[in-house]
């Protein structure tokens, strides 16, 4: 059984979608379905269904995805253990959205230069998402939100910067105080259901505020642009550039001693990558603002 067909197989299972699994995998969603196939032939179960654009396991499909994974991560650690002394093989990197483009392309040109013969896949998605990938052994390792619990001994941590909190405003706004900015305007929420979010919301309740909030949402790009539109104000970290362009808006701090978002790099000690991860740790130092 070719361990490609397996890849195949559970990336589609996890993205529902032919398409998708195929441009990540750099193929054509015609080849991806010829693997599927050939897998399906193997096993001699159908183990997807189509229902229009998604596609989904079969009971069959869920049998053996939770296998399908131990067995390809098991390939991946004869690969890394074959190699001995040299790095080799793939190492999965988790990151949000501020990470992927205030970090990772400052570290990816030494990174290549130093292990050419790395395969480096990165996934985006949210902190609370990547945490538990990084726990499952799905990733290797993942640039999150500090979690607001102890990270598990089976886990390291290295924190990599501190965002202050602070207010954002338009351009037309006058008022300089905070608290008076988040009671009289239009509230635009950090969504509490992030860890950065939950930061915010605790500033807020700390300080008996109870803004006017009609929209909540977990993009800090997005909440930044709204703000220079004069939709309402925010309370954001203030997070490594890039921001978008042309914003018409101001920064005003919330305190002398603002609360903090850290970001920092979370990997499993048991991966077999990471003695490449503490190796390519100086690779993510953060220059100063």
């Amino acid at each position: 059984m070719d361990i490609r067909f397996l890849e195949s197989f559970v990336l589609v299972s996890e993205r529902g979608s032919i398409a998708e699994a195929a441009r990540l995998l750099g193929l054509t969603p015609a080849a991806v379905s010829q693997r599927i196939k050939a897998l399906e032939d193997q096993i001699k179960q159908p183990l997807l269904v189509r229902a229009g654009r998604t596609v989904t396991p079969t009971t069959a499909g869920l049998a053996i995805i939770e296998k399908s994974r131990h067995l390809i991560r098991g390939v991946e650690e004869l690969k890394a253990l074959a190699s001995q002394n040299e790095f080799a093989g793939e190492l999965r990197v988790g990151a949000i959205s501020t990470a992927l483009t205030g970090i990772l392309p400052f570290m990816l040109r030494r990174f290549f230069l130093a292990y050419p013969q790395i395969d480096l896949h990165v996934t985006p998605g949210q902190s609370v998402k990547l945490y538990h990938e990084v726990l499952d052994g799905r990733l290797d390792c993942a640039l999150i939100v500090e979690p607001p619990f102890a990270i598990p001994k089976t886990c390291g941590w290295k924190r990599l910067l501190s965002e202050p909190l602070v207010m954002l405003v338009p351009l037309s706004c006058t008022e300089t105080n905070p608290l008076t900015i988040l009671k009289e305007n239009m509230f635009l929420r950090y969504d509490r259901n992030q860890w950065g979010g939950r930061i915010a919301d605790t500033f807020l309740k700390e300080n008996g505020i109870f803004p006017r909030d009609q929209l909540e949402l977990d993009s800090l790009e997005a909440i930044a642009l709204m703000v220079s539109e004069e939709i309402g104000v925010s309370l954001l970290p203030d997070w490594k550039k890039p921001w978008p362009e042309g914003l018409k808006l101001r920064k005003i701090p919330v305190s002398l001693t603002p609360p903090h978002r850290h970001i920092g790099l979370l990997w499993l000690h048991a991966s077999p990558q990471v003695t490449l991860i503490k190796a390519i740790e100086p690779f993510l130092g953060v220059k100063k603002r």
